[in-house]
Order: structure tokens, then C-alpha cells, then sequence
């Protein structure tokens, strides 16, 4: 039977339930606190981090929020309207209706401090769109109703799968159950533990009408008259209510610190992608400030052997450089055993190359005048070429945490050979070494 990930079994430690609320508060100031993040990386998470500070004030104040997720038309609205016993929510059946949340206070006595939510129907945006919705209702809730009204869809297993592989906890509601004979009903929720086994608790899919139909009935006056009316008839959700209320006194704190420890832990990985996003666009930038200077040294280097040995200490130079933008600082030692393990594996796969680099070289020194600018432009963006390569390499090894990873070296070089387009590297590198070298002549 599968156990929800935040039952009380599975919350213990040595005999004892850890302090969770006290822990996700840390890991959330944390967030908040942490001076090294980057002004540019905050800002443009400013979002998250006013949904952190709002986590945290739902945690002071002991507050739970559960969500209600579904398709249009499924009775979202009216079951939460049920739950609380008042028409709070829009109940239109048009869709769109309910395009943001909206939210209120259950005022019932045993549900203290728990907020109710009322979201968009998952069928208002396409795939993608409804993936990023079904992350979002999850990412600001402590417990989802995940209501349909009839045998699950391909589309509301997808949501529901992408729900609770966020990590919330959810009662799956099969609701209008007025419309359906007893018969019909047990062979729904027979349907629906069976599709989501695996995924939901067979105890936790719940059997509700939230808005029953009005029932006929027929009065006979004195005279033997009979008069057809209909009567309203009340909310059928005890059996929600009850579930919900057991669950909220037995896990209630537990929900809302696991809730605030996944947002927490969610949001440092966006931080921790913003912040090497950031670090490769920085990075990418000096790799090419150093071509460009290692393609004019080598186009002006009139000597081929002296040419290999200032093309080794400039990407020596640049792989330093480079490890301090991800900081994780390298040695000149260390950064030349990278370079020398780029260099080897590069050759070994693209040797051809390397050649052009020896014949541009021999060339260069026979030729004089516009020959000798038009070959070192040559040999300038080989050099170019084979820094942008070694810094493009050694960039995928520091965001790896210094580590080729379990494929090893000669993968992730090829990786990287493969998504390089040589040709177009190679030309944009000469024309801009012999633009530059024919401004230089220009001026002298």
C-alpha cells in the first residue's frame, strides 16, 4: 500500500518527530539571508522571494493552505463553497471564470488556520501551460483536492502525475456523485483507485456531491390536487470533511513544514541555475577576450614552435580565470593538467584541425605582404578556434562541480565538438583577427 511522503511512520527518527517547522523556517531564512547571491540573480527571482517571506508568515502564524485542482466544470468552485457553507467562490460554468486564485479562511472549529483555494481550470492552457499551472497549485499548497467528476482523463492522470511529483500530499475527489446510481458510483471509484494505484491511497479517494441536483417532488392539496416542485438539497461532504479533519489534526504542522522545506528546496535550485546561468554568460564572455587575444598573438607570432607554447600559456591563463568565475579556484598546475587532457582528447578526435594549425604555421613564415595578413588570419582563428574549444570544454567541467561526470572526459569533449559549428566559429574568428590586424597596420 503506498504511504504518503508525509506520514508520521516515515516522519520519525530514532523514536522521536523532528522539529520540521522549526527546520524549514532556517532553510527559508536562509534563502532570504544569503549575502553571497548575486543583486542580479535576487532580482530577478524577486517573485520567489516575496513568495518566501509570505511562506514564512504563513509558518509563524500556523497556517495551512489546501488547493483544489481540476478541470472546468468538474464543481471546484462549489465544493469548496460546500466546505465552507456559504457561496464564497464563483461557480460559472463558463470557462476561464476562475482565472486567478482565489482564496478564504475555513472558519470551521476544527480547521483553524487552514485557507481554502480556488484555481483555474488544468483544460485553460495547453500542455506545457497546464504542466506549469499543476507546479504552481502545487508549489503554494499543503494538501490538494484533485477533483474530477467522472472516470479520470489521459490529461488529469498527466496533472495529477505532475502534482504529486512535486511532492504534495492528495486526495483524489470524484465529485457529483448524485448524478451516478450507487452501482455506477462504486464502479467509478473501483476505476479510480485502480488508474492511480500506485499514485493515490486507495483511502483517499473521496466520493462527494457538492451541489446536488434539486429533487422532484409532488404535493397533494385537500382537493387531491397534485402540485410538482423542486427541493434544494443539501451538500453531500462529510465524508471529505472528516478525512480532511483527521488529516489536519494528526499532520497539519507536519504538511505545512514539509511544504515550506520543498518550496525551500525547489527555490535553491533556481537559485543555484540562475546563479550558473549568470556564471556561463560571464564566462563566455572572457573565453571569447581571450581569443581574440590568442588569435592575434599567434596571427602575429612569426614563429610556429613559439606560436604552440604562447598558445598553451594563454589557455593555461584562461582556464584560471575561468575556475574563478565558478569559483572553484584552480591552480596554474591544475589548470594546465585540464588543458593538456582537453588538448588530448580533442586531437584524438579531430585531428584535421590541429594540422591546418602546423600548415598555416609553415605557410606564414614563407609569405610576406597581403598573403601574410590573409594566413595569419588563418592561423589566428585556428588558435581562435582551439581557445574557444578549450574554454567551451573547461566551462562544462566547473559547472560540473570539477567533475567529468561518469561518462568521463572523452564524452563531454565530444559533446562539445558536436555542438560546435566550426565553420561558422572558424569565419567569424578571421574576419575579426584580420580586421583587427588590418586596423593595426592602418594605424602604423
Amino acid at each position: 500500500m503506498p504511504k504518503w511522503p508525509w506520514s508520521r511512520s516515515a516522519a520519525k527518527t530514532d523514536g522521536e518527530d523532528p522539529d520540521h517547522l522549526t527546520l524549514a523556517q532556517e532553510s527559508l531564512r536562509q534563502l532570504v539571508d544569503d549575502s553571497r547571491l548575486p543583486e542580479s540573480v535576487r532580482e530577478s527571482l524577486k517573485h520567489d522571494y516575496a513568495a518566501v517571506r509570505a511562506m514564512l508568515d504563513k509558518l509563524e502564524h500556523g497556517h495551512l493552505h489546501l488547493s483544489v485542482f481540476g478541470r472546468v466544470s468538474t464543481g471546484k468552485s462549489s465544493l469548496l463553497n460546500a466546505l465552507v457553507g456559504r457561496p464564497v467562490f464563483s461557480t460559472s460554468p463558463l470557462h476561464g471564470e476562475t482565472r486567478l486564485s482565489e482564496m478564504t479562511p475555513w472558519n470551521e472549529v476544527e480547521a483553524s488556520g487552514v485557507y481554502l483555494i480556488d484555481t483555474p481550470g488544468l483544460d485553460e492552457a495547453g500542455g506545457d501551460e497546464r504542466e506549469a499551472l499543476a507546479r504552481e497549485v502545487a508549489g503554494r499548497s499543503d494538501l490538494i483536492l484533485f477533483v474530477v467528476d467522472a472516470d479520470i482523463t489521459e490529461s488529469e492522470l498527466t496533472a495529477l502525475k505532475t502534482v504529486l511529483a512535486q511532492g504534495r500530499p492528495v486526495i483524489l475527489v470524484l465529485n457529483k456523485i448524485d448524478l451516478y446510481t450507487p452501482a455506477d458510483r462504486d464502479r467509478l471509484l473501483d476505476s479510480l483507485r485502480s488508474r492511480t494505484d500506485g499514485l493515490i491511497d486507495p483511502r483517499y479517494v473521496v466520493a462527494v456531491a457538492a451541489e446536488p441536483r434539486a429533487e422532484r417532488i409532488v404535493e397533494i392539496g385537500p382537493d387531491g390536487s397534485e402540485t410538482e416542485r423542486e427541493r434544494r438539497r443539501d451538500p453531500d461532504v462529510e465524508a471529505l470533511k472528516l478525512k480532511l479533519w483527521d488529516i489536519l489534526e494528526a499532520e497539519g504542522k507536519t504538511l505545512a513544514a514539509l511544504n515550506a522545506s520543498l518550496f525551500a528546496a525547489d527555490l535553491s535550485d533556481q537559485v543555484g541555475a540562475r546563479i550558473l546561468a549568470a556564471r556561463q554568460k560571464i564566462g563566455d564572455r572572457l573565453i571569447r577576450t581571450y581569443c581574440v587575444g590568442k588569435g592575434i598573438a599567434v596571427a602575429l607570432n612569426p614563429v610556429p614552435v613559439a606560436d604552440l607554447f604562447a598558445a598553451a600559456f594563454v589557455d593555461v591563463g584562461m582556464v584560471v580565470h575561468l575556475s574563478r568565475v565558478y569559483d572553484l579556484p584552480l591552480s596554474r598546475k591544475e589548470a594546465g593538467s585540464l588543458v593538456r587532457v582537453i588538448l588530448a582528447e580533442s586531437a584524438a578526435l579531430m585531428g584535421t584541425v590541429w594540422a591546418l594549425h602546423f600548415v598555416s604555421s609553415a605557410l606564414k613564415v614563407g609569405t610576406a605582404g597581403l598573403s601574410t595578413l590573409v594566413t595569419a588570419g588563418a592561423q589566428g582563428a585556428v588558435a581562435y578556434y582551439s581557445t574557444y574549444l578549450v574554454g567551451r570544454i573547461a566551462g562544462e567541467y566547473l559547472a560540473r562541480g570539477k567533475s567529468w561526470g561518469e561518462a568521463g572526459p572523452k564524452q563531454v569533449v565530444k559533446k562539445i565538438i558536436d555542438s560546435l559549428d566550426r565553420e561558422t566559429v572558424l569565419n567569424d574568428a578571421r574576419r575579426e583577427i584580420e580586421a583587427r590586424l588590418g586596423a593595426t597596420r592602418a594605424s602604423s
